[in-house]
C-alpha cells in the first residue's frame, strides 16, 4: 500500500508541470490586455509599455515560464494585479468557505442520494421506481445557476424567507449548499440505484433470504456493504470536482470563495491569480483522488487483498533470493 501511494505521489509532480504549462499557454493566447486593465483609459502607451515591461508581458514564452517555476520554488505565488496582495494569503483567506460549501453539500448529497437509490432499487419497475428516476435525470440535466435564480427569485425574494446573498448567517449557506447538492445527490442516487440491483441479484443474498433472513437484514447487512463501495470512487471524484466547480454557486449567492476570487481574476485579467488558483485546485483535485484510491482499497477486501499480496509476494522473492545467493 505505501509503494502504492509513493507511486501516486510520483505521479502528481509531471501532472502538475503540465497544468503550469498549459495555464502558461492560455494566458498567452486569451486576448487583453492587463497593463491596460491596471493603467486604466487614461494612462499613455508610454506608461502602459513601462508597466507590461515591469509584469514581464513581453518576455518569451519560455523567458515566463521560467521565472513563474523559479518563483513557484521559492515559495513565492505572485502578487495580484488587482489587489497588490499576496495570491497565497488571499486563497488562504477564501479557502475555507469553499471548503464548507462543498463539505456541506456532499454531506447532503450523500443523505439524499442514497436511500433514494436504496429506495428505487427495492422498489424496481414501480411508479416510485420511475419517478425517482425521472427527477435524477431532470437533476442531473438540470443547469445549477437556473435552479439557483429559481430559488432567489421565490424562498428569498417573494416570499422572503431566506437571505438573497452573502453568509453572515448561518441562512446564507441554506439556499448555495441545497443547490449545489441537488444535482450531486441525483448522481449518486443514479449510481447507488445501479449498484443495488446489481448487488441484490447475487447468489448471497439468495441465500441469505433462503436462511429465512428479514428483507431489511438482508439489504443492510448483506446487499448495502457491497452495494456501497463503488460510491466512495463517486464520491471522491465528485468532491474533487465539486472544489473547482463551485464558482457558479459562489458567485450567484455572493460567497467570497475561490469561485468568486477566480471569476473576478478573470474579468480583470489577473494572471497571477488565475496561475496559481489553477494549481491550488489541481493539486487539491490530485490529493482527493489519492485518497480516495486508497479509501477504495481499504474497502474493498479484493483490492486491499491485491496490493498486500503483492508486497508479500516481492517480500518472499527476495528472501528466497537471499536465501539461493547464501547457499551459492
Amino acid at each position: 500500500m505505501l509503494r502504492f501511494i509513493g507511486k501516486r505521489l510520483l505521479i502528481l509532480i509531471p501532472t502538475l508541470l503540465a497544468i503550469t504549462i498549459v495555464v502558461q499557454l492560455f494566458i498567452i493566447i486569451t486576448p487583453g490586455d492587463p497593463a491596460r486593465m491596471m493603467g486604466g483609459t487614461q494612462a499613455s502607451e508610454e506608461e502602459l509599455e513601462a508597466l507590461r515591461e515591469e509584469m514581464g508581458l513581453n518576455d518569451p514564452f519560455l523567458v515566463r515560464y521560467w521565472n513563474y517555476m523559479k518563483s513557484i520554488f521559492k515559495g513565492d505565488f505572485g502578487i495580484s494585479y488587482r489587489t497588490k496582495a499576496p495570491v497565497m494569503r488571499e486563497i488562504m483567506k477564501r479557502f475555507p468557505y469553499t471548503l464548507l460549501l462543498v463539505f456541506v453539500s456532499m454531506a447532503l448529497a450523500l443523505l439524499m442520494g442514497i436511500p433514494t437509490g436504496i429506495y428505487a432499487a427495492t422498489h424496481q419497475y414501480t411508479w416510485k421506481d420511475n419517478l425517482s428516476i425521472f427527477l435524477s435525470l431532470f437533476c442531473v440535466s438540470m443547469p445549477a445557476f437556473w435552479f439557483a435564480l429559481l430559488l432567489i427569485k421565490y424562498l428569498c425574494v417573494k416570499w422572503r424567507l431566506l437571505p438573497v446573498a452573502g453568509v453572515d448567517t448561518w441562512k446564507g449557506w441554506i439556499l448555495p449548499c441545497f443547490t449545489t447538492a441537488l444535482c450531486y445527490a441525483a448522481s449518486i442516487a443514479r449510481q447507488m440505484r445501479s449498484n443495488m440491483l446489481e448487488v441484490i441479484r447475487q447468489d448471497y443474498i439468495t441465500t441469505a433470504r433462503a436462511k429465512g433472513q428479514t428483507e431489511r437484514k438482508v439489504l443492510y447487512s448483506h446487499a448495502l456493504q457491497n452495494a456501497i463501495i463503488p460510491i466512495i470512487m463517486t464520491v471522491g471524484s465528485t468532491f474533487g470536482m465539486a472544489m473547482g466547480g463551485s464558482l457558479v454557486t459562489e458567485v450567484i449567492f455572493g460567497i467570497p470563495g475561490l469561485g468568486s476570487y477566480t471569476i473576478d481574476a478573470l474579468n480583470s485579467r489577473d494572471y497571477p491569480v488565475i496561475q496559481t488558483n489553477v494549481l491550488f485546485l489541481s493539486a487539491l483535485f490530485c490529493i482527493i483522488l489519492l485518497l480516495t484510491d486508497v479509501a477504495f482499497a481499504i474497502a474493498d477486501p479484493k483490492i486491499r487483498a491485491l496490493y498486500i499480496g503483492k508486497g508479500r509476494r516481492k517480500k518472499k522473492d527476495k528472501a528466497k533470493e537471499k536465501v539461493e545467493g547464501s547457499a551459492a
